[in-house]
């Protein structure tokens, strides 16, 4: 079953409702977000990463995951 970016974004702001996010990607599988939030300032970007896929629920996990590839770009705001 194919994932829409505004559902991206919905499983992300469930677990960061500050942040500002971006998702783009339109084919259901490949897509780009970009989150930006206050609590990734004591985190490496691996750690924030991380905390963003643990976000998303299982979405991208094997095989049977809905969604193929996620370009993500994180970072605490300036």
């Amino acid at each position: 079953m194919a994932i829409t970016a505004e559902q991206i974004e919905t499983l992300i702001r469930e677990t960061f409702p500050n942040a500002q996010i971006q998702v783009q990607g339109d084919d259901g599988q490949h897509f780009a977000a970009m989150v930006v939030d206050e609590s990734f300032r004591d985190m490496n970007r691996v750690q924030q990463q991380r905390a963003v896929y643990a976000a998303l629920k299982g979405k991208m996990d094997g095989s049977n995951g809905e969604l193929h590839a996620l370009a993500l770009t994180t970072k605490a705001p300036e």
